[in-house]
This record gives C-alpha cells, structure tokens and sequence, in this order.
C-alpha cells in the first residue's frame, strides 16, 4: 500500500513518535483515573489533547498518536454517549492531531496516527495486559471494524493498530484494516520474547508479513529491555519497518496507584533498536516530552 506516510518510511529517515498522551495529560493536571482515560477529555476538554500534541511535536516528535487508545462505540455507550456523538468524537481524535500539526512551529513533514487499542482497553480492567478474552477472531473484528472504519474516514496518515496483547487479536485486527484505504502499523505488548498471552514472537509477527496493509511492526507498551530482540526478530520475521515505543521501565502499583522504580529508557538503548531495524521510535507510558527531545536531537544513526 502506498501513502506519502509509507513513503516517508521507506526512504530510510528515522521517525521519531511522541510519548504517552496520559503522561503529558497528567503533567497539565488532568485526572485520568477513568474508564475511558484520556478519552474523557474529548468531550471535556479537546483544547488539552491539541495542547498535549502540540507539546511532543515541539520536542521533536514527527508522528502524534490519537487520543483514541480507549475510544469505541461500547464504552461511550456505557457513559451515555449515542453512536452518532461517539462516531463525532473518534473524528475530532485526528482533527485535534492535525489542529496541533498546523500550529506547531515545524519546517519538517508532521504525521498523524489514530489509535486503536485493544480490546481490553475497552474493559478498563488490564486485560489488554493478558488477551485471551474468550472471543474468537471473529467477535473481535466485529468489534474493531466499525471503529476503524471511522477512524480511517477522518483520514489520518496511518493507522496504529497497537498494545495488541495476542496472536488471536492480531488476526483480526489484520482482517478488520483490509480495503479501509489507510495503511497501519501493528505494534505488540510483549514481555520478554513472547507476546503478553505466551506466544511466539516470530509467529506473531509472521502474521503481518503478507499483510499489504501493514507498513510497519513492532512493540508498544513493554519495557525498555524486551525491546532490542523484539526488534531484531519483526524485522527478519516481515522484512518491514519496525515501531518501537517503550514505557519507561517504571512499574505501576496498582494497590497504591503510583509508579515505582527507576527509567531504564536511554538514548543508548534507542541506538541499538534502530541499529536492529527501528525506523518509528518513541514513547509510551511515564516518557514525556523531554526523552522525545532526547531522541530527535540524537544523530541519525542514534
């Protein structure tokens, strides 16, 4: 499938993705303790999300990813929201990542992703973490197609089919982004060489290596250590650009609702995912702003 966003990986230029959303959201003050997280704001407070962009894409970051992670149809329906407002809602996602494009002072082509979580996202109960939700390939790509096919109306420059915990999840988002006319990277949440659900690396990257769809595979949403043989193995598995966005390596307790530990993301590790095949390389969970600036003013090679 050909874009201008697949071009502009194609041609070799690293691209630097921002960080996590919640992260700068949470920065600004917002509470995300939510089911829908930082979805909530799109109908509270949109300014923040276009504000929270703007801040990656001034430290550096060429591709800003939605704030559509936790946004379906099934989870504005739990909070009241009809299928025509939350239909305007995943819209507006790419129109405040496009709105911060334009205002951002930035000579170099600006990108936007609309994301699509999994899932679990949905239940709110981290299981997006663990997959095997008891629904067959099929039930899921009913669930995500509907969403999809909004998100690629509004026309974003890719789609990032990302923290997919499975292989079963995987499939069917694989069949869910077929002829929506918008290319997609697929992204795993893995721990070690394995996805979250216990399979194989090399088959569940083995799934996109035919997809015409998928310009890029990879990992989200994992610690900085399980990222370096992730990379190496979605590159040989596919042949495609490899995505690679990391949490900080900070853990989460959720008994006492706050991060523990140290980051172990440097910009040493970052050199070696991109010298094993990394061509989108970002942030996830607890990496702000100033880790982005790190990246997009390391050299080329870095």
């Amino acid at each position: 499938m050909t874009s201008d966003f697949a071009d502009a990986l194609a041609s070799g230029r690293p691209l630097v993705l921002d960080g996590g959303l919640s992260n700068q959201l949470e920065s600004a003050g917002h509470d995300l303790s939510d089911a829908l997280w930082s979805a909530r704001l799109l109908t509270e407070d949109p300014g923040a999300i276009a504000d929270a962009h703007l801040a990656y894409y001034e430290a550096g970051a060429d591709v800003a990813i939605t704030s559509s992670y936790q946004a379906t149809f099934e989870g504005f329906a739990r909070r009241g929201v009809g299928r025509r407002r939350a239909t305007e809602l995943l819209t507006l996602s790419v129109e405040l990542a496009r709105d911060a494009a334009r205002r951002a002072r930035a000579s170099r082509p600006l990108w936007v992703a609309a994301s699509a979580g999994p899932y679990g996202a949905m239940l709110a109960d981290g299981s997006e973490y663990r997959g095997r939700y008891g629904l067959g390939a099929g039930e899921l790509e009913r669930f995500h197609r509907p969403r999809l096919e909004v998100l690629a109306a509004a026309r974003p420059d890719v789609l990032a089919l990302e923290t997919v915990p499975d292989t079963e999840e995987a499939t069917a988002l694989l069949r869910a982004v077929r002829q929506l006319g918008v290319p997609a990277w697929l992204s795993y949440t893995v721990t070690g060489d394995r996805t979250r659900a216990g399979q194989p690396l090399e088959e569940a990257f083995a799934l996109a290596a035919d997809a015409e769809e998928v310009i890029a595979v990879g990992v989200n949403c994992c610690a900085p250590e399980d990222v370096a043989g992730a990379v190496e193995t979605a590159a040989r598995v596919t042949g495609k650009p490899v995505v690679a966005y990391p949490n900080s390596g900070e853990a989460w307790d959720a008994q006492a609702r706050t991060w523990r530990g140290r980051s172990s993301f440097t910009t040493e590790r970052v050199r070696g995912w991109r010298a094993a095949g990394a061509r989108l390389v970002g942030g996830c969970c607890r990496v702000g702003p100033e880790v982005i600036t790190s990246i997009a003013s390391g050299p080329a090679s870095a």
